[in-house]
């Protein structure tokens, strides 16, 4: 599997003295789906802009496709790496929503018929069709995230990197726009890095996360991230409430080793339960203590 993004000693200072990141290491394989989570102030919307050379250090290195960022032209490495935003008002500036998608591929020196397409499959993918001529900034907030999404997607990036993509969405827009990152994935073989405080979507968005504070703290799958907790605890870092229930489970007798991290881990789980063994879930004499002892367990979550 080739590399994608390769993260070398990379570290960054602001110019107020904020030491943001300290000797970062990573890399990201081409296809793959990796989560960037830490505590606020961990660097993560830092080592985003790094990713797709917004900001652009003197120590250490990035380098996407085996190529330094150092050494790229600002249309080269938009061609390969396409950054969404947090707050989608800071993608969308253009009086019209076909001219925001536009905006990009024009400036890549497309001609108008490529254009005109790559924003239509933007559009469709977005589920965001008939609004072309739309105003960005009386869409809905969900409705923007998508648009600075799409708007993104019409430059074709071989890699999608996200800043907190379901923050302040209601539960359907958030459920939509996951299905939306795994689809681009999976169908078009995008190579996705996201940075989020969404927990819950962790083990749909992510094949490995990096669990960065100022430098990189840990790595490894969702389940190997998700069973450490001392890291968690010293990283202030939660876990799936699915994965909190099933704790709780056990503590009635349910006999569970893997513990689920998502709902379709949680209906796998109890399918094979229900279909090779017999349960009874019942209360013994350490179940109230251990119970009390998970509870303390995410106290430092608040």
């Amino acid at each position: 599997m080739s590399v994608a993004i390769s993260v070398q000693n990379l570290g960054y200072v602001y110019s107020d003295g904020t030491v943001a990141l300290e000797d970062v290491n990573m890399e990201v394989y081409e296809g793959e789906r990796v989560v960037i989570a830490g505590p606020n102030g961990a660097g993560k919307t830092t080592l985003l802009l790094h990713l797709n050379g917004i900001l652009r250090s003197t120590e250490g290195e990035v380098e996407v496709f085996g190529r330094s960022l150092k050494r790229l032209r600002r249309e080269e490495i938009i061609r390969d790496v396409g950054l969404v935003f947090q707050d989608p008002d800071d993608q969308l500036f253009m009086p019209t929503l076909f001219d925001d998608l536009a905006f990009g591929p024009v400036n890549l020196g497309l001609k108008e018929e490529e254009v005109r397409k790559r924003v239509k499959e933007a559009l469709s993918i977005l589920g965001l069709s008939g609004y072309e001529n739309r105003c960005p900034h009386h869409l809905s907030y969900g409705e923007k995230k998508k648009a600075s999404l799409a708007a993104i997607i019409s430059m074709e990036p071989k890699i999608l990197v996200l800043d907190e993509p379901t923050a302040n969405l209601d539960p359907r827009s958030r459920a939509e726009l996951i299905e939306i990152i795994k689809e681009l994935n999976e169908r078009e073989g995008i190579t996705i890095v996201v940075a989020t405080h969404d927990i819950n979507a962790v083990p749909e968005l992510a094949d490995r996360v990096y669990v960065l504070n100022r430098r990189i703290i840990a790595e490894g799958t969702p389940g190997e991230i998700f069973n450490d907790a001392a890291l968690l605890r010293d990283n202030n870092l939660e876990v799936p409430e699915v994965y909190k229930l099933f704790e709780v489970l056990r503590c009635f007798g349910y006999p569970c080793e893997e513990l689920p991290l998502s709902i379709d881990d949680a209906v796998a789980e109890l399918t094979r339960t229900i279909n090779e063994r017999h349960i009874h879930l019942h209360i013994h004499e350490h179940t109230h203590e251990d119970v009390n002892r998970i509870r303390s367990k995410y106290e430092h979550h608040g």
